[in-house]
C-alpha cells in the first residue's frame, strides 16, 4: 500500500492553494498599505509667525546692519509615524553668502499632528555685506533671505518599525526694512 492515496494528495493540494491564495491576499494587502496609508509624506511646514524684532543699522564708520527675526513655524506631520529628530543648526544665507545660523533643540514631533518649532535668528551683514546687490536691496527696502535646515532623526510606526530619515526645509524669507516686518515661504521633503 502507497504512504498517500488519492485522497491525501486531494487535500494535500487544497492546503497549498489555499495557503497560496492566503498569501498573496496578504502581499496584496501589505503592498496596499504601504503605498496609501505608511508610504512616507513630506511634513508640510507653515510659517505662523515672522516678527521683524529689531533692525539697527549704523551707517558710522562702516554701514553695519543687524536684524533679530522671530520664527514660528508649524510642522504638520502627516505621517503615521512620530519623527524624534537630533539637535540641528539652521542656516540663513543672503544671495547665497552666509548671514546668520540658529540653534534647533532635539524634539520629536508625534505621529499626524502639529509641532511648533519657535527659533530666533539674528542677522548680521559682515557676512554679505560685500554682496554687489546688498546695498541697493537695502535701499529698496526689502531683503531677501534663504534658510535651509536638515534635521536627522529615527521615524518609529506603531512602535514597532523604526527607520532613518532625513528632512529639509528650505524658507525664503523676505524683509521689508521700510515697513520693519518680515514674510516667509517654506517647502519641505523627508528623505529614508
Amino acid at each position: 500500500m502507497g504512504c498517500c492515496n488519492s485522497r491525501t494528495k486531494k487535500a494535500l493540494k487544497i492546503g497549498c492553494g489555499i495557503t497560496a491564495i492566503l498569501l498573496i491576499i496578504l502581499l496584496i494587502v501589505a503592498i496596499t498599505l504601504y503605498f496609501t496609508i505608511l508610504k512616507p509624506k513630506s511634513p508640510k511646514v507653515t510659517t505662523q509667525s515672522v516678527a521683524l524684532e529689531t533692525v539697527r543699522l549704523e551707517p558710522f564708520p562702516a554701514i553695519h546692519l543687524n536684524i533679530t527675526i522671530g520664527l514660528i513655524l508649524t510642522i504638520h506631520n502627516r505621517n503615521y509615524g512620530s519623527f524624534k529628530y537630533d539637535s540641528s543648526r539652521a542656516y540663513v544665507t543672503y544671495r547665497g553668502d552666509p548671514a546668520a545660523e540658529a540653534l534647533i533643540e532635539a524634539d520629536t514631533i508625534p505621529a499626524r499632528a502639529d509641532h511648533d518649532l519657535n527659533t530666533t535668528v539674528l542677522i548680521d551683514s559682515d557676512g554679505f555685506f560685500k554682496n554687489p546687490n546688498f546695498l541697493g536691496d537695502l535701499f529698496s527696502g526689502c531683503l531677501n533671505f534663504t534658510s535651509s535646515t536638515a534635521l536627522h532623526g529615527k521615524v518609529t510606526v506603531w512602535k514597532v518599525l523604526k527607520l532613518k530619515a532625513r528632512t529639509v526645509s528650505t524658507c525664503d524669507i523676505s524683509v521689508f526694512t521700510k515697513f520693519q516686518n518680515a514674510t516667509s515661504v517654506c517647502k519641505s521633503k523627508i528623505k529614508f
